[in-house]
């Protein structure tokens, strides 16, 4: 059984229900030992602010998050306190003085739902991607991992859900990105919410979003390292999508990192 998630969600994303004792709860019956709270940041020009917290609910979440701390060490479970970026080149002050410093936070998610392309932001759901786009998302994806912020990134084979088929464009994006991540010693999330929504239907039937198989069988090639978690919205799903995160990585001879914060600290 995998006892750790860090990629936990609170109502404040405007996108999730429940609040940090809640998650906590659920992941004490769970049988969870740590638990990360990752919900996505409020960025200082507040943009994407209908699906993410508001800078003024930050103080709330971080005093949330670490009562609950507080109360579940009573119970065994490590709290944790992060949360999910996109890499936004002009914030890096703001991600490293303000949140991993001046805020406390233990560690940065890298997610991108957003990636900049010919000067203009564009996000992956809602419209098909083109060749040239998908080569934008992936230069996006290496760009975050380089700037040393981040403890993993999330669904890095978020592109599946505007992209068909594994083609020789969809292999150039992965390789590219899984030859940096493999270099750059930095773990990919195999992302159990994924495998929670709805099928994509593609002229060759039904597949997840994401995890999307191929990408991870070419990460196994590429020797990646990888993190397991549940991208939970709701506190019945902290642990959900974990244990068949941790089959595929098995079936695939995927390494997993039991504690990828352990990099950071190490580091530094």
């Amino acid at each position: 059984m995998i006892d750790i998630n860090l990629h936990t969600h609170t109502y404040r994303c405007r996108h999730a229900r429940g609040d940090a004792a809640d998650y906590c709860a659920e992941a004490v019956a769970r049988g969870l030992r740590t638990l990360g709270f990752s919900d996505h940041t409020p960025l200082p020009d507040g943009r994407w602010s209908s699906v993410r917290m508001a800078m003024g609910d930050l103080p709330g979440y971080c005093r949330a998050v670490e009562a609950a701390a507080r109360a579940a060490a009573a119970d065994g479970l490590r709290v944790l306190k992060g949360l999910e970026c996109e890499f936004v080149p002009e914030f890096t002050a703001f991600y490293r003085e303000e949140l991993l410093g001046a805020m406390g936070l233990d560690y940065l998610i890298g997610g991108a739902h957003w990636y900049p392309h010919r000067g203009e932001w564009r996000g992956i759901y809602g419209t098909a991607m083109t060749p040239e786009q998908l080569r934008a998302y992936a230069d996006y994806q290496i760009t975050a991992m380089q700037s040393g912020l981040f403890a993993f990134i999330a669904h890095p084979d978020l592109f599946g859900v505007a992209w068909e088929s594994w083609d020789r464009a969809a292999a150039e994006c992965s390789k590219a990105l899984l030859t940096a991540a493999a270099a750059l010693g930095m773990p990919l999330e195999i992302n159990g919410y994924g495998l929670r929504k709805p099928p994509k239907e593609t002229p060759s039937g039904s597949r997840p979003m994401y995890p999307w198989r191929p990408f991870w069988e070419l990460a196994a090639e590429c020797g990646v390292a990888v993190v397991l978690s549940s991208d939970a919205h709701t506190p019945a799903d902290v642990a959900a999508g974990l244990d068949d995160a941790a089959a595929m990585a098995r079936r695939l001879g995927l390494r997993v990192v039991s504690d990828p914060l352990a990099r950071l600290q190490a580091a530094t």
